[in-house]
């Protein structure tokens, strides 16, 4: 698959191989782009701003409704795509399609939804001859880098917003799961201008510096690693960033909780997408006086899990994105066994497939529960009340989403205030996301929101009028 720049595709010399984790085969193969690559979609981008900011916000709905639809007779394809790069089971590379297309209709109703206020000047000095309002406006050119585990998901909720606000696009995807990405980057760009969309593929350290560094970029919307977003952050200089970044997300179960209902959110949290998922849940904190029962019936439904071929539809887990991935996770959890852990179920890696996992006596402070282990892995910690499952919840450098299981309204009271955390869900997983809702997290979480009309907001500029 190649490039689109300007309208035009682009390929190299030099490819990167798109591997398929469940089989090691080759799916395709994109370019290696370099930082003339860059420079030129950053040209093409600004230069097809006039012909974006001409539309009117009723063409540009209908325009995002086309390509909504066009998408929609690919689902089967672009599907099967995501899950022949990703490893990510095909039911649930269809729900991903599913809510990339309800992202995309968000984004065509918001489109028409963005206007400013009028400011009553009479109410300070000088200002009882003249009146003012404000408009939004552009903020010119957005750049969005993504991570393989949505490919598409998450390409849609940088890309459609900026489109709603009239900005046009560079985008960037992983490496590692770059061919869907670039698919509907191609099929948007047959229904707008020529260089309002453009995708490049290649090293972040390459493209994505020479991206963030430009002053005529004006925005960058970044998901992924921690060590990644500070540096975007430390080199992007006067432009909004928005740091969609890690996430160690804890489960909080009472002794009043529904226990069958916050066993279904634990399995359903740490093993979506075999727990690549930023929002999965990655500590589970278990009140005492059930954890034996919640324990017992975790790893019963652990164990049951069917992991296997992602094409199968009846799998319900896959393999990692690459054996490294596998091993990395394989590390983390032989080295808490090590430190006092016990494993239950799981913990063993077959190339790049890991194991559902569940391991108790967990101490918070060790490095599974303290860094971010993107993988299959429930590491319960046991506690005796809720102010030590808030402690605990509290006591890793992030801030993405967290649930809490309780019967008791003071119980979930008391987590909300106290839990720091981006979005406390009571009797949800972390896991639970809709595609209106503001999402984004405190502390190393990153900054900003997502979540289709906070995202326009953000991707536009207020200008005062005032007319005397």
């Amino acid at each position: 698959m190649k490039m689109l720049i300007n309208g035009n595709l682009i390929d190299k010399e030099d490819k990167i191989a798109v591997i398929n984790p469940f089989n090691n085969q080759t799916v395709d193969e994109v370019p290696v782009g370099d930082a003339k690559d860059a420079r030129a979609a950053i040209d093409a981008a600004n230069k097809a701003k006039k012909s974006l900011n001409e539309m009117s916000s009723r063409k540009l709905s209908r325009i995002l409704n086309d390509i909504h639809q066009d998408l929609k007779e690919k689902h089967q394809e672009i599907s099967e795509l995501i899950t022949l790069e990703t490893g990510k089971p095909i039911r649930d590379s269809k729900v991903e399609m599913d809510r990339s297309l309800q992202t995309l209709i968000m984004a065509a109703e918001e489109s028409k939804r963005i206007h400013g206020e009028t400011i009553p000047l009479d109410a300070a000095i000088a200002g009882r001859s003249a009146f003012g309002f404000t408009i939004k406006i552009p903020l010119g050119v957005v750049a969005a880098i993504t991570p393989f585990n949505y490919p598409v998901n998450l390409a849609i909720h940088k890309i459609a917003p900026a489109l709603a606000a009239k900005n046009t696009m560079i985008f960037k995807p992983s490496s590692k799961a770059p061919l869907a990405a670039l698919k509907i980057a191609q099929i948007m760009d047959g229904h707008l201008p020529d260089g309002v969309v453009n995708a490049i593929t290649g090293s972040g350290s390459v493209l994505g510096d020479e991206i963030v560094t430009s002053d005529r970029v004006n925005k960058i919307s970044f998901t992924g690693s921690v060590p990644t977003g500070l540096s975007i952050a430390q080199k992007a200089g006067m432009k909004k960033l928005t740091l969609e970044l890690g996430g160690n997300d804890p489960l909080v179960v009472m002794d009043d909780a529904n226990l069958e209902a916050a066993v279904m959110g634990a399995v359903g949290g740490s093993y979506l997408n075999a727990g690549q998922v930023c929002i999965a849940v990655k500590r589970i904190i278990v009140h005492e006086n059930v954890a034996d029962q919640f324990i017992e019936d975790l790893v019963s439904r652990s164990k049951k899990l069917k992991i296997g071929n992602p094409m199968d539809p009846e799998t319900e887990m896959g393999p990692l994105i690459d054996e490294n991935a596998a091993i990395h996770v394989e590390k983390a959890v032989n080295n808490a066994i090590d430190n006092g852990a016990q494993l239950l179920c799981g913990g063993k890696r077959k190339g790049a497939f890991f194991d559902a996992t569940v391991l108790d006596h967990v101490q918070k402070d060790m490095e599974l529960v303290q860094k971010e282990t993107f993988g299959p892995v429930s590491p319960v910690i046991r506690v005796k009340n809720l102010d030590e499952a808030i402690k605990v919840a509290n006591s890793t450098p992030y801030g993405l989403q967290a649930g809490v299981f309780t019967s008791s309204i003071e119980n979930a009271k008391k987590a909300v205030r106290e839990i720091e955390a981006g979005s406390v869900l009571i009797n949800k997983q972390s896991t639970f996301r809709t595609d209106n809702m503001p999402f984004g997290g405190f502390k190393m979480s990153g900054m900003g929101k997502e979540g289709v009309k906070y995202a326009v907001e953000d991707m536009t500029r207020s200008k005062m009028v005032v007319i005397g």
